[in-house]
């Protein structure tokens, strides 16, 4: 059973503070090497990054020094390290060993040692690098080229089975992604990725995909009104395949004459939702909470409405809002005060009081 990445993050630091080997494994592009950087920015390391797909045994014992050392009076040939692991063991960095399940049998056997021992041809990690490694194989190795690992292999590990949640995307994503594409994940979850076997040479999209449609399509302008649709599209439909391309393009088609949520809470334009299905309303809540609004004290006004609002949802709805408000209370408590104040009758209906 895989964890999202909110409970990865409870989790993972009491492996890295004990300084022991911990392995991700999940789907391509849900976001492995992005959170291994994450981690290193927190413990404030440089990432040391290996493919361990690409390396050979020769990779990890380095090359013999052309200076001999004696031994019980003998001359002796030493290997000397390349870079990348000289520099883990002489200063504090995360090394990222990404693909050990493409590597060769020979590499994977010679990380026994690094992941027992923390040394490796008489070389030893420096006491505060964090050994990482990532790999596509587990519950979803059939679908890939990947050797399996055995169990000694994996005990050398602590293992993670990632299975990201679309808020761990989302959460992500509003930091990372343009507003269109966000709000277009939001609302269309089913397109974010593709969960089930692959059909062979086809394009589907992942979290990976997403993030490089919207870095080109920024990068080209391609979100504004006068871009080429044509362009638009194909472009998609080279990241993330023809079914999510087709349903983004209309997407952005009509995304100028869409609500936000600046013109229901700023603006007061209640009455442009009332036509609104469950699925928008809690699209356009998700959107209040990550636009950050709730963080600082609303003004009269922008209570007003938000409790407006409110009382034009359905109750599942209102629902939720209210948990959203709660949730981000921060070190005010203004905004949920002041809500309950203009919602309070409509509360007590919802939860089945007198009134």
């Amino acid at each position: 059973m895989g964890i999202d990445f909110k409970t990865f993050s409870l989790v993972a630091p009491h492996v890295i503070n004990a300084r022991k080997p911990l392995m991700i494994r999940g789907r391509h592009g849900v976001g492995k090497s992005e959170v291994v950087y994450q981690i290193a920015g927190q413990l404030g390391l440089p990432v040391v990054e290996r493919r361990a797909a690409c390396m050979t045994e020769g990779d990890l014992l380095g090359m013999p020094s052309p200076e001999m050392v004696e031994v019980n009076g003998e001359l002796a040939s030493v290997f000397r390290p390349f870079g990348w692991f000289i520099r883990a063991c002489t200063e504090a960095v995360v090394l990222f060993l990404d693909e050990v399940d493409r590597a060769v049998q020979e590499v994977r056997q010679g990380l026994f040692e690094l992941n027992d021992s923390r040394k490796l041809a008489g070389w030893t990690l420096h006491p505060d690098t964090v050994v990482i490694a990532a790999v596509n194989g587990g519950d979803h190795g059939s679908q890939y080229q990947v050797n399996e690992l055995d169990p000694a292999e994996l005990d050398r590990y602590t293992v993670f089975d990632i299975e990201p949640s679309v808020e761990d995307w989302l959460d992500w994503g509003a930091d990372n992604v343009c507003e269109v594409v966000w709000d277009f994940i939001n609302q269309n979850r089913a397109h974010l990725e593709h969960t089930s076997d692959y059909e062979p040479n086809k394009v589907y999209p992942s979290r990976r995909s997403w993030k490089r449609l919207n870095d080109c399509l920024a990068n080209g302008d391609l979100f504004s009104e006068s871009a080429d649709q044509t362009v638009f599209f194909t472009l998609s439909q080279a990241f993330v395949g023809l079914e999510a391309a087709v349903s983004f393009l209309d997407f952005w088609k009509t995304y100028d004459r869409q609500v936000t949520w600046e013109q229901v809470i700023n603006e007061g334009q209640v009455e442009k939702t009332e036509k609104w299905d469950i699925n928008q309303h809690a699209a356009l809540c998700e959107k209040i909470e990550a636009s950050g609004a709730l963080n600082t004290p609303l003004s009269t006004v922008q209570l007003d409405n938000l409790a407006a609002y409110f009382q034009m949802l359905p109750a599942e709805i209102a629902m939720k809002l209210w948990s959203i408000v709660g949730n981000n209370v921060g070190d005010h408590k203004e905004n949920i005060i002041g809500l309950h104040s203009r919602v309070k009758e409509v509360l007590v209906r919802m939860l089945g009081g007198d009134g």
